[in-house]
């Protein structure tokens, strides 16, 4: 299991909070107390970013401790901190809406997959809770982001089809939400037939499956989310197979439905004022002689003939039968994220996810978010003068788009606005779910992205009850 360390947090009000050390963030012009100012000359610190100066005290312990910022203080930055400081008890000295995003990200930095390799030499390091400070719900949030980097850190062996629905069930057992799940040749009765054959070569405890939750379905008064994720258990690229290179990392190809399993439980612990539909297709693309080829030409749910351009282009075909059944719920808005396109890292690298969307309020909602919790997102054009790249000759549409196209990222999420539910507004989220460097309070391996920025525009949409 993943370790976010218990009880990080320390009450302002509590005893022990009065003997913090406190943490000073200071930028290349900023001025250092004089008990501090020799030691941080000693060693160097000019305040520049990721700069760590802990300052001795009189009596042996420690006095404050240095972070230097650059001349932008980015409090996210503190997501070093656990990985940084000795362990101890420390105050954030920053301005209070600062202080509190610091604290979040400090959370956030905490993150250490140890499922396999199990760390019990680590030492405790803990923040008094600044100003205002939400502790049980930044708790959550961090959770919910540990959580989507768990399951997408856990090799594909551990975290196959099956495994991705018992965590679904667990969530929804947890929150009273309903739970159906369609799997193997059931997709083809009950009308899934792009999931089948993407998941058809599959061992058959690995069998492919249509994940669905339904939270507060009643409750008709209220609005209705539709959230979706790819859950590509691992991907060798199918026939079209990948290099050896490429299959690396593919344990990450079910980051969507991590991220959107994740969302929802964090919907539901909020008690946000919705309804809420989440579905997660859960495949893996194997190779078999029962394996979709190239030149194929699959049915999709929503009555579209799809021609197989390549194999390895599997996660919007399974996106689009799910995308279709969000639509016969016809909810009022529709979130899908999927790490489906290595020309979303061409155009904006690992760190900064596309956003698709025709809606101008929900862009400017999701982009408002996204500033406002520091998850960054970018928003990319649903450019219609490329649609004609993924136009079939034999069908209604081609899996892989035309290569004069170029745009890889932007023709995929063209074929998924075909089949996105037409009621309310739909967006996509083109995740990569990794830190691909090491990095203090970022270690290489999962990662969580538009997760907290999806979260938050829709508390803000739609309030608690």
């Amino acid at each position: 299991m993943s370790v976010v360390a218990p009880d990080p947090i320390v009450p302002a009000d509590a005893p022990e909070a009065a003997t913090a050390v406190p943490v000073r963030f200071v930028g290349p012009s900023g001025e250092i107390a004089a008990e501090g100012r020799a030691w941080a000359g000693r060693l160097g610190f000019t305040g520049k970013p990721g700069q760590v100066v802990v300052v001795p005290g009189s009596d042996g312990g420690i006095d404050h401790v240095l972070v230097g910022t650059g001349k932008t203080f980015d409090p996210m930055s503190a997501r070093a901190l656990s990985a940084r400081l000795p362990a101890g008890l420390y105050r954030l000295e920053a301005e209070p809406e600062q202080a509190r995003v610091a604290a979040l990200a400090f959370l956030l930095g905490r993150y250490r997959f140890d499922r396999y390799k199990p760390r019990t030499d680590e030492d405790e390091v803990r923040l008094v809770a600044p100003e205002g400070f939400e502790a049980a719900e930044a708790g959550r949030i961090a959770a919910a982001c540990a959580l989507a980097r768990e399951m997408v850190d856990t090799p594909a062996a551990d975290m196959g089809p099956l495994q991705m629905e018992t965590i679904a069930r667990e969530i929804a057992e947890a929150h009273g939400a309903s739970i159906t799940v369609v799997t193997g040749e059931a997709l083809l009765e009950e009308t899934y037939p792009a999931i089948h054959a993407v998941g058809r070569a599959a061992a058959p405890h690995r069998a492919p499956r249509l994940i669905e939750i339904g939270w507060r379905m009643d409750r008709t008064e209220r609005p209705l989310i539709a959230l979706v994720g790819k859950g590509v258990a691992f991907d060798s690229g199918g026939l079209d197979i990948k290099s050896a290179a490429g299959m690396r990392n593919m344990k990450k190809d079910m980051g969507g439905a991590a991220h959107v399993l994740a969302l929802a439980r964090l919907v539901m612990q909020a008690s946000l004022d919705v309804r809420l539909v989440v579905l997660v297709a859960a495949v893996e693309n194997a190779i078999s002689a029962d394996a979709f080829r190239p030149g194929d030409v699959l049915a999709s749910r929503r009555g579209l003939t799809i021609e197989i351009g390549n194999t390895d282009a599997e996660g919007r075909l399974i996106l689009a039968d799910a995308l279709t059944r969000a639509g016969e719920h016809d909810p009022d808005l529709t979130l899908d994220f999927a790490t489906l396109t290595g020309a979303a890292r061409v155009a904006l690298g690992p760190e900064l996810p596309p956003l698709y969307t025709d809606d101008e309020a929900l862009a400017a909602d999701l982009l408002a978010a996204a500033t406002a919790v520091r998850d960054p997102l970018w928003r990319m054009p649903l450019w219609g003068g490329y649609r004609a790249a993924i136009e079939s000759d034999i069908a209604d549409v081609r899996n892989d788009s035309a290569a004069w196209a170029q745009g890889g990222s932007i023709t995929a999420a063209l074929f998924l606005q075909k089949f996105a539910p037409t009621t309310g507004a739909w967006a996509h989220l083109d995740v990569f779910a990794w830190n691909s460097r090491n990095r203090p309070g970022h270690p290489e391996g999962g990662e969580a992205q538009g997760l907290r920025a999806a979260y938050a525009m829709l508390k803000a949409r739609y309030g608690s009850v």
